[in-house]
């Protein structure tokens, strides 16, 4: 085994993105080529980009499984993004893949949620206890990218009555105020 006795000089660093991507903007040429070449095969993807509203957390976590299995993790789009286009953006995994195949607007995902969460919070006059429910049924959408019924009945939820309690609240109406809260998240900025 050859050892060399002479000091170690860093002569320069760089970022790859991949075997075939070494610069950003090919990182996400290939990104976008895949979610073309795949929206019809994956289902999660098809959810993304025709109807994001319905993607349950289930879908969410099969979507980033095969983005990740094929190179493409959130952490680097957000780089390629960040090196490509000088913007520092903290979008969600499901606003890089509508960018790439709609050729949206890339929206940092906690902007999205406050848009649509002061949108639902004007829509009707809510009482003292579903404005605090909506309040952190957002600070949740934040954390988790999807907030549906089955996440009501999991922490933070679950410790308060979880989704039938919640319900209750709003008369009823929870599911369609969370479907509202889902379509507000992923309209398109005018």
């Amino acid at each position: 085994m050859p050892i060399s006795q002479h000091a170690d000089e860093v002569t320069g660093t760089t970022r790859g993105y991949g075997p075939d991507q070494e610069r950003p903007a090919d990182y996400l040429n290939s990104f976008e080529a895949f979610i073309r070449d795949n929206v019809n095969k994956i289902t999660a993807l098809q959810v993304v980009v025709t109807r994001p509203r319905d993607l349950s957390r289930v879908q969410l976590k099969e979507l980033q499984m095969a983005l990740v299995a094929n190179g493409y993790s959130e952490t680097n789009l957000r780089q390629a993004w960040r090196d490509a286009k000088n913007e520092d953006i903290a979008a969600s995994i499901i606003g890089f893949v509508r960018q790439a195949a709609l050729k949206e607007p890339l929206i940092a995902y906690d902007e999205r949620v406050t848009r649509a969460m002061a949108t639902i919070l004007r829509s009707k006059p809510w009482t003292d206890p579903q404005r605090q429910w909506l309040q952190r049924i957002g600070d949740q959408l934040r954390k988790n990218v999807v907030v549906d019924r089955q996440a009501l009945d999991d922490d933070p939820f679950q410790q308060s009555g979880g989704f039938n309690r919640l319900n209750k609240q709003f008369g009823g109406e929870l599911e369609g105020v969370l479907a509202k809260i889902n379509e507000e998240l992923w309209k398109r900025a005018s």
